[in-house]
């Protein structure tokens, strides 16, 4: 499997993200904790060295279940994480953009992975966080301490890549981006021309619009024409689109991460990149 840098690591461009190994909502225990432990141990054993992670999926859940299967963690492992986020006691998502805030964030997951550092951590960017200069600052502080090894952005607009690049370099980039959802072009881009890691969530739609990528007619028809499933066409396209992607798809079940570790081998002829490129959500 090819790799792309991450920070100052360089990891394959297929990994794990955590967000659904707690319960539903990434909330509240897994279902099957067994299962839950099986799946990030054979993640890394299918050659998975990019996770991840957040202290508030769970809380503390996914951050648990990955110290128990790995820890202590092969050195080969890149541990991603974020904060700007928090969950009330019915799971219910809050604001945390405060630099105080950032900061015990980062500890939070320091704390519940066990390690001294990570290597990236993101912040998580909306609309109404406050001041994004303090946030920067806080998060440039927390690095130049050696808690982290590089800052990431994660849900930024293109303005808000650019004014950060003018603070500190930026590890790579989470934002939605899938084969019906490119809002996120620009800013895949501007990663792309600057050699930034573009790491996109929902890589196969949310939860609710996992249909509208997976069910539609061109990955579909790609899919039994190659002789693959949906959901590694979907994948297989999004690492094809730009030398730059890293994928994170998570699950809480053994069979969906064979799969998805799988469509690192898919290879999209020409046929399929130019009806895929060319669909629209319909």
């Amino acid at each position: 499997m090819k790799t792309f840098p991450l920070g100052d690591r360089a990891v394959h461009r297929i990994g794990f993200g955590a967000m659904q190994l707690p319960g539903r909502g990434a909330f509240g225990p897994p279902r099957d904790r067994a299962e839950a432990l099986a799946v990030v141990r054979r993640a890394v054993e299918l050659g998975v060295d990019h996770i991840d992670t957040a202290q508030y999926y769970g809380p503390d859940v996914a951050n648990e279940l990955l110290r128990t299967a790995l820890h202590p963690y092969d050195a080969r492992l890149v541990l991603v994480s974020k904060v700007g986020a928090a969950r009330d006691a019915k799971g219910g998502w809050l604001p945390a953009h405060e630099p105080e805030q950032l900061r015990a964030g980062v500890l939070d997951n320091l704390r519940s992975l066990d390690v001294e550092r990570l290597d990236v951590v993101n912040l998580r960017v909306t609309g109404a966080d406050g001041d994004f200069d303090a946030q920067l600052d806080a998060m440039i502080a927390i690095r130049d301490e050696g808690l982290i090894g590089g800052v990431g952005l994660s849900n930024v607009t293109l303005a808000q890549l650019e004014h950060a690049l003018t603070r500190t370099p930026v590890a790579c980039v989470q934002n939605p981006y899938n084969l019906v959802d490119r809002g996120g072009e620009d800013v895949l881009r501007a990663c792309t021309a600057r050699d930034i890691a573009f790491v996109p969530f929902f890589p196969l739609g949310a939860a609710f619009g996992r249909e509208r990528v997976l069910g539609h007619p061109a990955v579909k028809a790609t899919a039994l024409r190659l002789d693959v499933t949906p959901a590694q066409v979907a994948l297989a396209w999004i690492l094809a689109v730009a030398p730059n992607t890293l994928l994170i798809p998570g699950t809480a079940t053994l069979e969906h991460l064979e799969e998805n570790v799988a469509a690192g081998r898919v290879a999209l002829d020409d046929e399929a990149m130019t009806s895929l490129t060319a669909l629209t959500a319909g």
